[in-house]
């Protein structure tokens, strides 16, 4: 009954409220920021390039030259797995020219484009994908992260930068 009537005498309050740009964001982000930084952060510091909208992601697949795509997660085969797998082979002598990543969950847009340029993959996190002047050449879904070690998973993306970068 109060609150019935708090919405009867202040439906502006409600209406702001749901109308904020906060409201809007938490919609498009499923997980509190600080939680992801120091996801981010892992790739970050070793050279990888944060994409967070469609435009960054476009331009930076269709660019000439190798682009290695990290779809980014929370998951803990992630964690364990993928983004040491990712670090251990971009430190390998022969890599792509471009180190990117893009985070599931946080981005959708920039997300989304990336994944339209792996299909016809379906939608994977965390994934990994090797483009070559704007062609995907190399994939590395979920399935295939999980379960594997690092070191397996790296050995697989080495492979490929030594074919084609």
């Amino acid at each position: 009954m109060l609150l019935l009537r708090f919405y009867k005498r202040k439906p502006s309050i409600i209406s702001y409220f749901c109308n904020t740009d906060f409201i809007v964001k938490q919609k498009e982000m499923m997980y509190p920021e600080y939680l992801v930084a120091p996801m981010r952060e892992d790739l970050t510091r070793v050279g990888f390039e944060e994409l967070k909208d469609a435009d960054a992601v476009k331009n930076a697949i269709e660019s000439e030259g190798t682009v290695f795509v990290m779809v980014n997660s929370v998951c803990g085969c992630a964690a364990a797995n993928a983004r040491p797998a990712a670090k251990i082979a971009a430190a390998n002598g022969k890599h792509p020219d471009k180190l990117v990543t893009v985070f599931a969950g946080m981005e959708k847009e920039a997300v989304d484009t990336a994944r339209n340029y792996m299909l016809p993959y379906p939608p994977s996190s965390p994934a990994m994908a090797l483009f070559k002047d704007g062609k995907l050449v190399h994939i590395i879904e979920r399935y295939q992260i999980e379960g594997r070690p690092a070191q397996m998973i790296a050995d697989n993306l080495i492979d490929a930068f030594e074919q084609y970068c």
